[in-house]
């Protein structure tokens, strides 16, 4: 599935849009700066995945700082069978800068 720009998933969430935002960076990172994602460290993935299962068809938009750990994410994801995961390009380097900054 296409990935998201910071934009289009800002303005989902400021339409109250219910989504499944995974946040995949470590819990230090999640504690100093998040967008409310539920936190599931990449390393952790694997046993989450278990609990996830009843999200396989829904989509589920996964971050990190930058977009790489994101993209590891979503292949090992789409590898397991989760139809609609969407990386958030630029991950949370990119959100701070397009809307912390203004």
């Amino acid at each position: 599935m296409e990935d998201i720009t910071v934009q289009e998933l800002k303005s989902r969430i400021d339409k109250g849009e219910k989504l499944t935002i995974i946040d995949v960076r470590q819990q230090f990172e999640f504690d100093e700066y998040n967008i409310g994602a539920q936190l599931v460290p990449l390393d952790t993935l694997p046993e989450a995945m278990l609990e996830m299962s009843s999200l396989k068809n829904k989509e589920i938009i996964v971050h990190c700082k930058s977009g790489g750990r994101s993209a590891t994410a979503k292949a090992y994801l789409t590898q397991n069978g989760f139809t609609k995961v969407r990386n958030l390009l630029g991950g949370m380097l990119e959100w701070k800068i397009e809307f912390e900054q203004h």
